[in-house]
C-alpha cells in the first residue's frame, strides 16, 4: 500500500517535557526554502508525498478566483478558510451562496458543530444541531460552488475528480508546485485531496505568498489577492485563540494548518517553511515552524517569543503549568 515516509525515515521535530521529564517525542519532515524555491534545509523525508489536506486550500481558492469568481478581503479567505463556526464565518458562507443564488442545500460538505465552544454551546442552548455551514471547510465549498455557478458546470457531483471545477483545481496545483500528484484521496470534508512531496507544497505555498495583486498575470494577481485577504483577516482563517489566527495577527505571516500534522508558514521575504508531524498532532507543529523560519532569519528572535505563550503551549499538572511543548530538531 502506498503511503508517506516512515518513523525510520523520520527526525525528532519537537518534545513534550513534564516536570523536566520528556514525556513524548514528535517525529516528522520538514523543508525550508528561500522565495525563488530554493532549499535552504531538509529534515527528514521532505520528498516523500503527503496528503496536504487543508494546506491544499490556497490552491483551491485560488483556482476559484481563476476561474471568474471574484473573491477579495474576507470572502477570499473564508475560502480558504478552516474556520471555527463561529456565527461571523457562517454569514460570510450565507452571504456567498446567497449572492450567487445557490441554496444552502447544495453544500455537499458533511454537517458539524461548531468548534469554536461559545457557538456550540448557544447553539446546544437554543435546541440546534449540526449543520454543514458550521463545517471547517464550508467557505471552500460555497466559493466551490459559485465558480460551477460562474462557468456553467454542473452544482451536483462538485466533488467527483472528473468534474471540471477539480480538473482545474489539479491544474493549478501541479503549476504552483511543479509536481504531477502520485494519489488522489477524499478530504474529511468530502473534496479530492492530492499527495504531493512537502518540497513540492513549500514550492507552491512560496508562489502563492509572495504573488502580488498588481501582477500582470492573472493566475498571479489573484494568488496576491488571496495572499492580502488572508494576511489581513485572520479571524476568518481559523478563528478566536486558534494557531493560524493568532500567528496571522500578530506576525502577518502567511500560515496555514492542514489535519494530520501540516503546516505551511511563508514569511514576507518569502521564506516558506512546509512540514508534517508523523503522528498526525498538531500540537508542535507551528512552534516548529516558526523556529525553522526564526533560524532562517526570516522572523526575529522578539517574533517568536511574542507569539509562543499564544500557542497553548503548556503542559499542566494540578492546575499548574509543569512543562513545554517545544521544537526539538538538531
Amino acid at each position: 500500500m502506498s503511503g508517506t515516509f516512515t518513523a525510520t525515515d523520520a527526525v525528532e521535530l519537537a518534545v513534550v517535557e513534564r516536570s523536566g521529564f520528556i514525556e513524548s517525542r514528535h517525529v516528522g519532515s520538514a523543508v525550508v526554502m528561500n522565495g525563488e524555491g530554493e532549499v535552504l534545509r531538509t529534515l527528514g523525508a521532505p520528498e516523500a508525498p503527503i496528503f496536504p489536506r487543508s494546506a491544499l486550500k490556497p490552491f483551491q481558492a485560488v483556482a476559484i478566483m481563476t476561474s471568474g469568481v471574484t473573491l477579495r478581503g474576507e470572502d477570499a479567505a473564508i475560502a480558504t478558510a478552516s474556520h471555527t463556526g463561529t456565527l461571523r464565518h457562517v454569514e460570510l458562507v450565507r452571504g456567498i451562496l446567497s449572492r450567487a443564488g445557490i441554496p444552502l442545500s447544495a453544500l455537499a460538505c458533511p454537517p458539524a458543530w461548531p468548534e469554536d465552544q461559545a457557538t456550540h454551546d448557544a447553539l446546544v442552548r437554543a435546541g440546534g444541531d449540526k449543520d454543514r455551514l458550521f463545517m471547517n471547510c464550508s467557505g471552500k465549498h460555497a466559493a466551490m460552488l459559485v465558480a460551477c455557478r460562474q462557468n456553467g458546470w454542473p452544482l451536483a457531483g462538485y466533488l467527483d475528480p472528473e468534474h471540471p471545477l477539480q480538473k482545474h483545481i489539479l491544474d493549478v496545483v501541479e503549476r504552483f508546485t511543479g509536481e504531477r500528484p502520485v494519489a488522489t484521496g477524499v478530504d474529511g470534508c468530502g473534496a479530492p485531496v492530492h499527495a504531493l512531496s512537502l518540497t513540492a507544497l513549500g514550492h507552491g505555498i512560496a508562489r502563492i505568498a509572495t504573488s502580488r495583486s498588481n501582477s500582470p498575470f492573472a493566475i498571479y494577481r489573484e494568488a496576491g489577492f488571496l495572499g492580502e485577504a488572508l494576511r489581513e483577516n485572520g479571524w476568518v482563517v481559523a478563528g478566536p485563540g486558534k494557531p493560524d489566527t493568532v500567528v496571522i495577527d500578530r506576525l502577518g505571516l502567511y500560515v496555514k494548518s492542514g489535519a494530520e500534522g501540516t503546516v505551511v508558514a511563508s514569511a514576507d521575504n518569502g521564506t516558506t517553511v512546509a512540514l508534517k508531524i508523523l503522528d498526525g498532532n498538531l500540537r508542535a507543529g507551528m512552534i516548529v515552524a516558526l523556529s525553522l523560519l526564526r533560524d532562517a532569519d526570516a522572523i526575529t528572535r522578539a517574533d517568536l517569543e511574542a507569539v509562543a505563550p499564544r500557542l497553548d503551549l503548556g503542559v499542566t499538572g494540578g492546575g499548574h503549568t509543569v512543562g513545554w511543548v517545544r521544537p526539538s530538531y538538531g
